[in-house]
């Protein structure tokens, strides 16, 4: 029975596309391969002694962790149709352009959610400290986010799909 109190993950079809993969590839591809290892290692006799049986075993059961994480995910998103973004303020889907306004730098993310994120590939969470201080505010809002530094001050400079 689904818990209704359980928020749902906004995530983009990328990333929803991303999971299934991953998914499938552990499912079909990994167990099969540990499935082997793990036969082989049999094969060498004594199990108490043998290390390769153990990583072996190791390995199964990170993959069967990252199988049921990735099921437990899936089964409470929310797809955000990144075509149907409302481009008048800042949401999931979207490609934002922010100006640093202490530093004068121009930064470029798109905002995804929090299972997407990946900061080195300009992908933000909605709910970073970023995220949450820029989601809902228009292009020409200044906002303040919170940092271990300090307070950093930014501008919205544009809002356009991230398919751009």
């Amino acid at each position: 029975m689904a818990d209704e109190n359980v928020k749902k993950q906004k995530i983009t079809y990328e990333g929803l596309k991303k999971l299934e993969d991953e998914l499938q590839d552990l499912k079909v591809n990994k167990r099969k391969q540990v499935a082997d290892k793990i036969k082989e290692a049999r094969e060498l006799g004594d199990l108490s002694e043998n290390a390769e049986y153990d990583a072996a075993k190791d390995e199964q059961r990170d993959i069967e962790a990252r199988i049921g994480e990735i099921e437990k995910i899936l089964k409470n998103v929310e797809v955000v149709d990144e075509d149907e973004v409302d481009l008048s303020k800042v949401s999931i889907g979207c490609r934002i352009k922010l100006k640093d306004l202490e530093f004068d730098d121009v930064l470029e993310f798109k905002i995804v959610g929090s299972t997407e994120a990946n900061s080195l590939k300009g992908k933000i969470s909605n709910e970073s400290p970023v995220g949450k201080a820029i989601e809902g505010k228009m292009v020409g809002d200044v906002v303040e986010v919170e940092t271990h530094e300090g307070f950093i001050k930014y501008e919205i400079l544009e809002i356009q799909r991230s398919n751009i």
